[in-house]
């Protein structure tokens, strides 16, 4: 089920009033969602978005990547060329290709509550250890293992990363990353959430122990309505897709959403739809089914 035909009894179409409203915009996930597992666009999923632009359907990429991690799709872009990044903290103009994106909107960590929840998770999980990421550079504690294809800006304890007075102190704080090395994820995850509480928004989208956190009330679905409130689309006119812990908010906002077959099992229990997995072009399938409904 790859390349050579359109699936159809793999797909659970969603069982709501909101799937006979044609869509008017699309959005996506990256990593375990569009992209195969080696990180590809495939032929038919371009083919398949390019339609869907085509059409007059919106198409928005909605990742927990930050912006420099974009290229794997930048040449997908289309017309507005924006994406929502860092699980909702930016949105970002892709159009200048990678190394020269454009921040369009930025809701930012407050520093305050960054330190807070550092050191509320550090007395609950002994042990953690953490990045920061910021709207152009990364830093993290030197503990913290290689997760990243990338060399960090300044090694440091978090306290001094996040502190006012620090050398980057003027440039916003996207999410902190929290990484475990013996606790089991969604244990990690629901230890994490009791503990920050308010404070900020906690989410993982890893299959190892690593947490994403961002500001109060930052996610992908907020950042989304806020985008589709701009064009006076309403969740109803949006189709989601997503296979983690941080596509749930996002799945559940969306008037229909699809979880991957390879999804997190709370991201099948929120999503009104089920389609095939990455590696199977799931989301082409999709957007190939609702092209033909508007023929």
């Amino acid at each position: 089920m790859r390349d050579n035909g359109r699936v159809t009894s793999a797909i659970r179409e969603p069982e709501t009033p909101a799937a006979a409203t044609p869509p008017r915009l699309i959005a996506t996930d990256l990593d375990g969602t569009l992209l195969r597992d080696d990180k590809s666009v495939s032929p038919r999923t371009v083919a398949a978005l390019a339609a869907a632009e085509e059409a007059g359907i919106e198409v928005f990429f909605v990742t927990g990547r930050p912006a420099r991690w974009m290229d794997v799709v930048s040449d997908h872009v289309h017309g507005h060329g924006l994406a929502i990044c860092g699980n909702g903290a930016a949105v970002v103009d892709l159009h200048g290709g990678p190394g020269a994106h454009r921040f369009v909107k930025v809701r930012e960590l407050p520093r305050d509550n960054a330190l807070d929840a550092v050191g509320l998770l550090r007395d609950a999980a002994p042990g953690t250890v953490y990045a920061v990421e910021q709207t152009y550079g990364f830093h993290q504690e030197p503990e913290y293992p290689k997760l990243h294809m990338e060399v960090p800006d300044d090694l440091a304890p978090a306290e001094e990363l996040l502190a006012p007075d620090s050398p980057t102190a003027a440039e916003p704080v996207l999410k902190i990353l929290a990484y475990h090395p013996e606790l089991e994820p969604d244990a990690f995850l629901t230890l994490a959430r009791l503990a920050i509480g308010d404070r900020a928004t906690v989410t993982r989208s890893s299959p190892s122990a690593l947490l994403e956190i961002s500001g109060p009330g930052v996610s992908k679905a907020s950042t989304l309505a806020l985008c589709c409130a701009e064009r006076g689309i309403s969740h109803e006119e949006v189709v989601a897709f997503g296979d983690m812990p941080n596509d749930v908010e996002m799945l559940t906002w969306a008037g229909r959403s699809y979880a991957m077959g390879n999804a997190h099992p709370d991201v099948l229990a929120a999503a009104s739809g089920r389609t095939v997995a990455n590696n199977d072009d799931g989301v082409a399938v999709v957007i190939e089914q609702l092209l033909d409904g508007r023929r």
